[in-house]
């Protein structure tokens, strides 16, 4: 996914101008702009007529059926179409005459004012455009919630899912994931694209922070994400679920440092939407294995491929082949071999990494199609997207079949969301969204999250009435403690959420703390410090090591973030050097979506070290851990490395020598 904030530059959108004529034979005549023949299409249903497909008692298979034999060709199309609300916001009969499936808010993508009920009236509106359609089928919304429902100012914002799998507690997840689901489906949405099941294998890549580890083992014990979202077998349809996106297939953890942006054909990312330079059987070990219970045991609705090009070193690299055009994996591996039963949806305008710069945009609607997408997140391109589709029809490139099975497995979901009888949002938990039993489940996982990879000299818990000496950029900064896709697709250290603090959790609950973030003010006597570093935010290709640097939240300015280096700033670092001299004990805390690299000397004279992750809105959790109110248990998801030499590093790596081992976690009581 990507942010609506500065878009690339688009195509030229077509408007698709479309009349239907009721004749005297009881047959609609529907006429498209530059279309050679009207078609001949069913009536639409008259208010006091139940058609099968309208009849809640019936299969879904036989209301799939029933619907999809009354859509025209244009109708079938409309649903295999995703548009942003910034593209129909201004004129939402677009959904209407085009038949728009679904509406996606990207990251930062909200309506005005940022509120629950404004959320709910801004998807309500877009599916009254939707009902007033021929055949009245409803949208789907998605959004990405992938720690909570981030784009929504005052939801419960959870600790990203590297702190997720650092709990190592499935249960837990799957609390974690059905609050989201709640306060998503409350405030209108129906589909989440989470979670990320990607196994991260090199810290490098700007999207660690969404893996939940470094092992498929610890990914596929975390896909309870699913069950916390969908609920279990007829609870989709339920007020507090929302359909579950397993992504991204497959292989975005697995790509080489280097060959980010498809080689470097599609942008500048160095291994964000890079080239996986493996083996078949690595391949289906490290990038396919978290999908087989996905499918089969979590029963996911929706999967959503991957930016990346995978290149078998079996046959000689040079021949990449991205995701989004991969039949052989798409329909051979996942829908045929799996028995993958929901729809594949592409990522934010994902057939533009088919052969970029050499594929015409016509090729690349043909070979995501046949590849097996079934719905195209086109953001701005949706009119244009349609008008190409068809014709490729018309020009048997893709055949109606196609067309057929992927408008069925659509419809299938929004049956079983329950769209058709209930199309607009049900409210009766919007009160519900941040609230204090929420936010109380989401201060257990910061808690249980917290990794405690040293503790010299018992310095942790720290001792009750002990004055405490805070400091540190990351110390008193929610944004920087909720990271990426929090408000904005980036998030930002100015981004401000309900919530709370790390100093302000130890200020809470502990009387005697004295806060200098440059360490500048003196230490008291006595004083433990803790000094509390880290990561500004950022999402994707932007938070690679060695990336390009991001400006253009208006919060920025145009100023560009600091570099991602997987590395101490000179200000934290001094910090924790000032600190560390002055006071009784030292503590550092790593608020970072990642390891940070810290140096074996300074490592040396720091007492006490945690990875803290991206707790998000509840800092109170870290706090907890560190007074001893709360026990650390959490167990590292990934390797943490020596030097930044050592990347990629992963459990079971010849010459394996981390400066803390994947599993490695202290524990207090």
């Amino acid at each position: 996914m990507r942010s609506t904030a500065s878009p690339p530059p688009r195509r030229r959108l077509v408007a698709l101008g479309t009349a239907v004529v009721l004749t005297t034979t009881g047959l609609a005549v529907t006429a498209t702009a530059g279309s050679a023949a009207a078609q001949r299409v069913p009536a639409a249903p008259s208010a006091a007529t139940v058609l099968p497909y309208e009849d809640a008692g019936l299969p879904t298979s036989q209301r799939v059926a029933d619907l999809l034999g009354r859509m025209t060709l244009d109708e079938k199309i409309g649903q295999m179409t995703q548009a942003e609300r910034g593209g129909i916001d201004a004129d939402p009969s677009q959904i209407t005459t085009l038949g728009l499936g679904s509406v996606l808010s990207g990251g930062g993508s909200v309506p005005t004012p940022n509120t629950p009920t404004a959320w709910a009236d801004m998807v309500d509106r877009y599916q009254r455009a939707a009902m007033a359609s021929r055949l009245h089928i409803p949208l789907v919304y998605g959004v990405d919630s992938v720690h909570g429902h981030g784009n929504l100012l005052g939801a419960t914002v959870f600790p990203h899912n590297i702190g997720l799998g650092a709990t190592r507690d499935p249960a837990l997840v799957q609390r974690v994931e059905h609050i989201t689901a709640e306060e998503t489906r409350a405030s209108g949405p129906q589909w989440a694209f989470a979670p990320c099941v990607c196994v991260a294998r090199d810290d490098r890549w700007g999207r660690t922070y969404e893996s939940f580890g470094e092992t498929p083992e610890l990914v596929e014990s975390m896909e309870t994400a699913i069950d916390g979202l969908q609920g279990g077998a007829g609870q989709l349809k339920d007020n507090d679920r929302v359909l579950a996106t397993a992504k991204h297939f497959a292989g975005d953890g697995l790509t080489t440092y280097g060959t980010g942006s498809n080689s470097g054909k599609s942008g500048d990312y160095p291994i964000d939407q890079g080239v996986d330079r493996v083996s078949r059987a690595t391949f289906d070990r490290l990038a396919l294995a978290p999908y087989v219970p996905a499918v089969k045991e979590h029963h996911v609705g929706s999967v959503m491929p991957s930016y990346s090009d995978v290149d078998w070193t079996d046959d000689g690299l040079g021949n990449p082949v991205n995701m989004h055009g991969n039949a052989d994996l798409v329909t051979g591996w996942l829908k045929q071999q799996q028995g993958f039963d929901g729809f594949v949806i592409s990522d934010y305008e994902g057939i533009h990494h088919i052969q970029p710069g050499v594929a015409s945009y016509a090729t690349q609607v043909v070979e995501g199609v046949n590849a097996g997408i079934d719905m195209f997140m086109e953001p701005y391109d949706f009119a244009t997207f349609i008008t190409t589709l068809k014709a490729e029809v018309a020009d048997h490139s893709v055949s109606t079949a196609r067309i057929d099975d992927a408008v069925s497995r659509i419809l299938t979901q929004k049956f079983e969301l329950g769209l058709f009888e209930h199309p607009y949002t049900d409210r009766t938990h919007l009160g519900e969204i941040g609230s204090s039993a929420h936010r109380a489940v989401a201060r257990t996982a910061v808690q249980k999250s917290q990794v405690l990879l040293k503790n010299d000299r018992a310095t942790l818990p720290i001792a009750p009435g002990r004055p405490i000496y805070v400091a540190g950029s990351n110390a008193d900064s929610i944004g920087n403690q909720a990271g990426g896709w929090t408000l904005t697709w980036q998030g930002g250290s100015t981004n401000v959420i309900p919530g709370h603090t790390i100093l302000d959790g130890l200020r809470a609950a502990h009387g005697k703390v004295t806060f200098s973030e440059t360490a500048a003010a003196p230490v008291p006597r006595g004083a433990v410090g803790v000094v509390v570093v880290g990561e500004t935010p950022y999402a994707e290709g932007f938070g690679d090591v060695g990336g390009p640097r991001w400006a253009y939240d208006p919060a920025d300015h145009n100023q560009p973030r600091p570099e991602k280096t997987m590395r101490l700033s000179d200000a934290d670092s001094a910090a924790v050097d000032r600190v560390c001299a002055a006071a009784v004990k030292c503590v550092v805390l790593v608020v970072s979506g990642r390891p940070l690299v810290i140096p074996p000397a300074q490592l040396a004279r720091i007492d006490g070290l945690v990875a803290s992750w991206l707790p998000g809105s509840e800092g109170e959790g870290v706090a907890d851990v560190l007074l001893g109110r709360a026990p650390f248990t959490g167990k590292l998801p990934v390797s943490w490395p020596r030097t930044l030499a050592q990347e990629p590093i992963n459990v079971g790596d010849p010459g394996y020598d981390p400066a803390f081992p994947y599993g490695w976690g202290l524990t207090t009581r």
